[in-house]
Protein backbone atom coordinates (compact mmCIF):
# COMPACT_ATOMS: atom_id res chain seq x y z
CA UNK A 1 0.00 0.00 0.00
CA UNK A 2 2.93 2.85 0.68
CA UNK A 3 4.36 1.49 -2.38
CA UNK A 4 1.01 2.37 -4.43
CA UNK A 5 1.09 6.14 -2.66
CA UNK A 6 4.74 6.30 -3.07
CA UNK A 7 4.02 5.85 -6.79
CA UNK A 8 1.27 8.30 -6.93
CA UNK A 9 2.83 11.48 -5.31
CA UNK A 10 5.89 10.32 -7.14
CA UNK A 11 3.98 10.45 -10.32
CA UNK A 12 2.00 13.60 -10.03
CA UNK A 13 5.47 15.32 -9.12
CA UNK A 14 6.81 14.54 -11.93
CA UNK A 15 4.18 15.55 -14.27
CA UNK A 16 4.12 18.49 -12.12
CA UNK A 17 7.26 19.66 -13.01
CA UNK A 18 7.21 18.68 -16.73
CA UNK A 19 5.01 21.03 -17.75
CA UNK A 20 2.16 19.12 -18.47
CA UNK A 21 -0.34 21.98 -17.49
CA UNK A 22 -0.47 21.41 -14.19
CA UNK A 23 1.30 24.36 -12.99
CA UNK A 24 0.21 27.94 -14.08
CA UNK A 25 2.24 29.34 -17.16
CA UNK A 26 4.04 32.47 -15.53
CA UNK A 27 2.74 36.12 -16.32
CA UNK A 28 4.32 37.60 -18.79
CA UNK A 29 5.44 41.01 -17.57
CA UNK A 30 7.05 44.47 -19.20
CA UNK A 31 10.72 44.97 -18.48
CA UNK A 32 11.27 47.74 -16.16
CA UNK A 33 12.28 50.65 -17.32
CA UNK A 34 16.26 50.85 -17.21
CA UNK A 35 19.78 52.65 -18.17
CA UNK A 36 22.05 49.94 -17.76
CA UNK A 37 22.63 48.51 -21.14
CA UNK A 38 20.38 45.21 -20.15
CA UNK A 39 19.40 44.36 -23.69
CA UNK A 40 15.37 44.30 -22.59
CA UNK A 41 12.71 45.18 -25.11
CA UNK A 42 8.96 45.57 -24.26
CA UNK A 43 5.74 46.92 -24.87
CA UNK A 44 1.85 46.08 -24.93
CA UNK A 45 0.27 45.91 -28.57
CA UNK A 46 -3.08 46.51 -28.74
CA UNK A 47 -3.48 46.21 -25.01
CA UNK A 48 -1.16 42.59 -24.61
CA UNK A 49 2.15 42.27 -23.56
CA UNK A 50 5.05 41.72 -26.44
CA UNK A 51 8.44 40.82 -25.80
CA UNK A 52 11.21 39.24 -28.21
CA UNK A 53 11.23 35.41 -27.97
CA UNK A 54 11.76 32.69 -29.85
CA UNK A 55 14.50 31.59 -32.62
CA UNK A 56 14.33 31.67 -36.12
CA UNK A 57 18.47 31.47 -36.49
CA UNK A 58 19.09 34.83 -35.70
CA UNK A 59 18.89 36.62 -32.21
CA UNK A 60 15.04 37.83 -31.56
CA UNK A 61 16.85 41.14 -30.17
CA UNK A 62 19.41 43.49 -31.83
CA UNK A 63 20.57 46.58 -32.00
CA UNK A 64 22.46 48.65 -34.56
CA UNK A 65 23.83 52.24 -34.00
CA UNK A 66 26.30 54.00 -36.02
CA UNK A 67 26.76 57.49 -34.82
CA UNK A 68 28.45 58.61 -37.88
CA UNK A 69 26.11 57.52 -40.91
CA UNK A 70 23.20 60.20 -41.82
CA UNK A 71 23.48 61.84 -38.62
CA UNK A 72 23.52 59.11 -36.61
CA UNK A 73 21.71 56.16 -37.20
CA UNK A 74 19.35 53.58 -34.87
CA UNK A 75 17.75 50.36 -35.82
CA UNK A 76 16.55 48.23 -33.55
CA UNK A 77 15.20 44.94 -34.70
CA UNK A 78 12.82 42.19 -32.65
CA UNK A 79 10.73 39.42 -32.86
CA UNK A 80 8.20 37.04 -31.54
CA UNK A 81 8.04 33.72 -32.90
CA UNK A 82 5.51 31.62 -32.23
CA UNK A 83 3.15 34.42 -30.93
CA UNK A 84 -0.03 32.85 -29.55
CA UNK A 85 -1.37 32.45 -33.50
CA UNK A 86 1.78 30.26 -33.86
CA UNK A 87 2.62 33.61 -36.26
CA UNK A 88 6.33 35.07 -36.54
CA UNK A 89 5.95 38.46 -35.78
CA UNK A 90 8.39 41.59 -35.60
CA UNK A 91 8.85 44.79 -34.92
CA UNK A 92 11.54 47.96 -36.31
CA UNK A 93 12.50 51.07 -34.72
CA UNK A 94 14.57 52.78 -36.95
CA UNK A 95 15.55 56.63 -37.09
CA UNK A 96 18.36 58.82 -38.45
CA UNK A 97 19.19 61.81 -37.45
CA UNK A 98 19.60 60.27 -34.33
CA UNK A 99 22.91 61.36 -31.90
CA UNK A 100 21.42 62.20 -28.92
CA UNK A 101 18.59 62.17 -25.60
CA UNK A 102 15.61 63.75 -27.27
CA UNK A 103 11.71 62.93 -28.24
CA UNK A 104 11.62 62.28 -31.84
CA UNK A 105 8.56 61.84 -33.94
CA UNK A 106 7.55 58.54 -35.51
CA UNK A 107 5.83 59.23 -38.89
CA UNK A 108 8.38 61.76 -40.24
CA UNK A 109 10.99 60.47 -43.12
CA UNK A 110 13.53 59.82 -40.69
CA UNK A 111 12.21 58.06 -37.68
CA UNK A 112 9.82 54.76 -39.15
CA UNK A 113 8.73 51.61 -37.44
CA UNK A 114 7.57 48.23 -38.82
CA UNK A 115 5.40 45.94 -37.67
CA UNK A 116 4.44 42.28 -39.37
CA UNK A 117 2.61 39.35 -38.79
CA UNK A 118 3.65 36.10 -41.24
CA UNK A 119 0.00 35.41 -41.21
CA UNK A 120 -1.98 39.29 -40.98
CA UNK A 121 -0.88 42.33 -42.07
CA UNK A 122 2.19 43.91 -42.43
CA UNK A 123 2.95 47.35 -41.87
CA UNK A 124 6.20 48.87 -43.76
CA UNK A 125 8.26 52.07 -42.43
CA UNK A 126 8.31 53.17 -45.97
CA UNK A 127 4.99 52.32 -47.08
CA UNK A 128 2.54 55.30 -48.23
CA UNK A 129 -0.49 53.51 -47.42
CA UNK A 130 0.28 52.83 -43.77
CA UNK A 131 -0.08 56.24 -41.67
CA UNK A 132 2.46 56.50 -38.18
CA UNK A 133 2.37 58.33 -35.78
CA UNK A 134 4.04 58.23 -32.01
CA UNK A 135 7.15 58.83 -30.40
CA UNK A 136 10.41 57.36 -29.81
CA UNK A 137 12.31 58.83 -26.71
CA UNK A 138 16.24 58.69 -26.00
CA UNK A 139 16.96 58.76 -22.64
CA UNK A 140 20.10 57.15 -22.14
CA UNK A 141 22.54 57.99 -25.43
CA UNK A 142 26.15 56.95 -23.84
CA UNK A 143 28.86 56.23 -27.20
CA UNK A 144 31.38 55.49 -24.07
CA UNK A 145 29.45 52.70 -22.88
CA UNK A 146 27.80 51.82 -25.69
CA UNK A 147 24.29 52.33 -23.81
CA UNK A 148 20.60 53.49 -25.75
CA UNK A 149 17.87 53.37 -23.96
CA UNK A 150 14.84 54.76 -24.35
CA UNK A 151 10.85 54.41 -24.31
CA UNK A 152 8.53 54.20 -27.17
CA UNK A 153 4.68 54.70 -28.10
CA UNK A 154 3.08 54.13 -31.88
CA UNK A 155 0.04 53.85 -33.68
CA UNK A 156 -0.08 52.40 -37.07
CA UNK A 157 -2.92 52.55 -39.52
CA UNK A 158 -3.57 50.85 -43.06
CA UNK A 159 -6.70 50.11 -44.56
CA UNK A 160 -8.19 46.52 -44.39
CA UNK A 161 -5.92 45.85 -41.53
CA UNK A 162 -6.67 46.18 -37.61
CA UNK A 163 -5.40 49.18 -36.31
CA UNK A 164 -2.16 48.27 -34.45
CA UNK A 165 -1.48 50.41 -30.78
CA UNK A 166 1.85 49.99 -29.60
CA UNK A 167 2.06 51.76 -25.74
CA UNK A 168 4.65 51.56 -22.64
CA UNK A 169 7.15 50.30 -25.07
CA UNK A 170 10.73 50.26 -23.58
CA UNK A 171 14.40 49.00 -24.47
CA UNK A 172 17.09 49.35 -22.98
CA UNK A 173 20.48 48.13 -25.26
CA UNK A 174 23.71 47.95 -25.58
CA UNK A 175 25.36 48.53 -28.86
Amino acid sequence: MKSIIFSILLLASILQFSGCGLLPTPKEELPPITQEGKNTFGCLVNGKVWLPKGYDGTSNLDLSNDPGFNSGTFDLRTYRYPDSNNHLQYIILFSDSLSNKAVYPIGKKNQVVTFSDSKNCSYSGDDKQVIQSGTLTIFQFDITNKIISGTFEFMLIKSSCDTIKVTQGRFDMKF
